[in-house]
């Protein structure tokens, strides 16, 4: 008989262990969503492994994908867009912004700020009234590709994600900076290889330990 009892209450651990978890939703485009969004050399699987058990970690990046509603290719028509509120994230890390900043979809950055506000907005609205969210200041463009401009990214998006962090309470992590110097690590001159994602990885789970 206690052998049956002991079986549900192990069950039971399973499922409330399971329930304990910090869930993460990595929204972003192709420098998310890496080789694959269920590839282990993406940045968010990398840090799955450096955060451990007590935290699950999705992968919802989408190639060549904008923030802005105007863009050529908007996050907000993906299935993934939808896909994030129903995994509920207590932590939702956002790093978009890249393609946005092709000229054919920065003649809409005066949209860009209303754009991001909104989409943090309606995220909130299906996370935790704790829940944390974290604004990606982009890696480097080493070399303009793709119509993709680094002097967009620096000059002209960076204050408007420091305005976008300010306006929402969201805080910051400088995804920039570790890249300094080291353009090898972006083979193309906009994505990062392997041990790049990886140096996303450490400095993104870095952030949300502190």
């Amino acid at each position: 008989m206690k052998k049956l009892l002991l079986i549900p209450m192990l069950l039971l651990s399973v499922i409330v262990f399971g329930q304990n978890k910090t869930k993460v939703a990595c929204v972003g485009n192709s420098i998310t969503q890496g080789p694959g969004r269920d590839n282990t050399d993406s940045y968010p699987l990398q840090m799955q492994a450096i955060l451990g058990d007590g935290y699950e970690v999705k992968n919802f990046g989408v190639s060549g994908r904008t923030m802005l509603k105007k863009g050529d290719y908007p996050y907000w028509n993906e299935a993934q867009f939808e896909e994030v509120k129903t995994f509920q994230p207590d932590i939702l890390v956002i790093k978009l912004g890249t393609n946005d900043s092709k000229p054919q979809n920065w003649q809409y950055k005066d949209d860009f700020v209303n754009d991001y506000v909104a989409m943090i907005t309606e995220y909130k609205k299906h996370m935790p009234k704790k829940g944390k969210v974290y604004i990606c200041i982009p890696v480097p463009v080493f070399k303009d590709n793709f119509g993709i401009r680094e002097r967009v990214l620096v000059d002209e998006m960076r204050p408007k994600l420091m305005e976008i962090a300010k306006k929402t309470k969201s805080k910051t992590i400088d995804l920039y900076s570790p890249f300094e110097g080291k353009s090898a690590l972006l083979p193309d001159g906009v994505h990062p290889n392997k041990e790049g994602l990886g140096i996303m990885a450490q400095t993104v789970a870095k952030a949300l330990k502190d």
